[in-house]
């Protein structure tokens, strides 16, 4: 197992605490006098450093972003992309299993779309959906289930993954009941966000808090020095974005610090085939 001196200081102060099992016990909201990092900056890092975790192909990172409806998911994996490079980075959306994943185990759909060394991914939603919404509305008899057992198996898949050298970041966006309401009036009101409301976000409102409430046994049961979740206060967009982009920068930065190191003869060779390619 991991120490958890490798979480960085920034990320530490988010980091979930076996202590407090409640999402109550956490802020939805950053008090005043908490100093963000500036979001740019930390943009500007991330761009760099997942760069020089492309090039290094020795790691991959892969990025989970959990929480209920409206939480600010998608906004806040396209902010964590803004200066990333394409090639090594990408970005996957989980809804209800449907069809073949239904088929499967359900650890089967996010196999196929991991990381590969060098490559950062985030997930809108994760294999975690099948140990919260699952419980909520079941794709399997609800008697078929057996919750304990799949907690163990994220624990071991999680455990496998950051053996064979991809680290985990797994982020739950904590948001109020009061913003939570606010967010989706605001997609009735707003033509853009209109065509994201549908019967699913009535039945997600009016079971919030069982949802939640397997949520945070999900997040005890799965919290692992190897693979640990932060809970990040959702409120404020901008906020969230801040902390997460933080710890991002700072997890990127140890993982790849350096570029490759260069070859001196093959550049050497490059010199002098380019020298004597001059016109006459």
């Amino acid at each position: 197992m991991k120490s958890t001196d490798a979480i960085g200081l920034w990320a530490r102060r988010w980091c979930f605490d076996t202590t407090r099992r409640s999402f109550s016990d956490y802020p939805t909201l950053l008090d005043e006098d908490v100093d963000l990092p500036g979001l740019e900056a930390s943009l500007d890092e991330i761009g760099e450093f997942q760069r020089r975790l492309w090039a290094n192909r020795e790691k991959a990172l892969l990025i989970i972003v959990q929480g209920p409806d409206t939480s600010g998911k998608d906004s806040l994996i396209r902010t964590l992309a803004t200066y990333t490079d394409p090639a090594g980075f990408h970005a996957w959306s989980f809804g209800r299993p449907e069809g073949a994943e239904i088929r499967h185990d359900f650890l089967w759909r996010v196999s196929r779309l991991l990381p590969g060394l060098g490559e950062m991914v985030a997930f809108n939603r994760s294999h975690h959906e099948a140990a919260i919404a699952e419980r909520v509305w079941p794709v399997h008899a609800p008697e078929s289930y057996n919750w304990a057992n799949r907690f163990r198996s994220i624990r071991e898949f999680e455990r496998h993954l950051t053996e064979e050298g991809t680290t985990l970041i797994k982020i739950w966006l904590n948001l109020s009941e009061d913003e939570h309401r606010r967010r989706l009036l605001k997609r009735l009101d707003k033509p853009r966000k209109r065509w994201k409301f549908d019967e699913s976000d009535i039945d997600g409102w009016e079971k919030r808090g069982q949802y939640e409430a397997f949520a945070e046994e999900a997040v005890a049961a799965t919290h692992t020095d190897d693979a640990p979740w932060y809970i990040v206060p959702g409120d404020r967009k901008p906020h969230a974005r801040a902390i997460v982009a933080a710890i991002l920068a700072e997890k990127l930065k140890q993982m790849a610090p350096h570029y490759p190191q260069e070859h001196a003869g093959v550049l050497e060779a490059y010199r002098r085939l380019l020298a004597g390619s001059g016109s006459d």
